[in-house]
């Protein structure tokens, strides 16, 4: 499976969430992951303000980004280039979107340009069902 990771699903793997577990595996699992580099500049502001306002501790933030830095070493990356951001600007199914959804939506259907059976994972209600609806496989399910 090629999959597209959005930043809520990362987190929720980073931080031990409920649903982290399915997360990893579904990552583990994957032949291919990509994801944009919103991704990784979200992640670390989530590391960071949560430890700035006490959700985590020094070593723990620097224990999730070094976990985070070693997996994202073998994803791929979409950078927001030009197409992104311009397909990014247009309507999607479901509006109202939000900006950085937006742009993960748009990384995604730029990405599905060259992988046809591209699998979208992410734990955004909004994000899951804007991509269901221009035709993604969404995980978890």
């Amino acid at each position: 499976m090629k999959l597209y990771a959005e930043s809520s699903a990362v987190l929720a793997w980073l931080f031990g969430e409920e649903t982290g577990e399915a997360v990893r595996q579904i990552l583990s699992g994957a032949e291919s992951v990509t994801t944009s580099d919103l991704t990784l500049v979200e992640c670390e502001r989530v590391i960071i303000r949560s430890e700035k306002l006490g959700g985590v501790t020094e070593t723990q933030a620097a224990d999730r980004r070094a976990v985070l830095n070693r997996a994202a070493a073998h994803w791929h990356r979409v950078h927001l280039h030009d197409e992104v951001l311009e397909r990014a600007r247009r309507p999607f199914p479901r509006e109202p979107v939000r900006t950085l959804d937006a742009l993960h939506l748009s990384s995604a259907l730029v990405l599905r340009s060259a992988i046809r059976d591209l699998v979208l994972l992410s734990l955004d209600e909004r994000i899951r069902n804007n991509a269901k609806e221009i035709g993604f496989e969404v995980l978890p399910e």
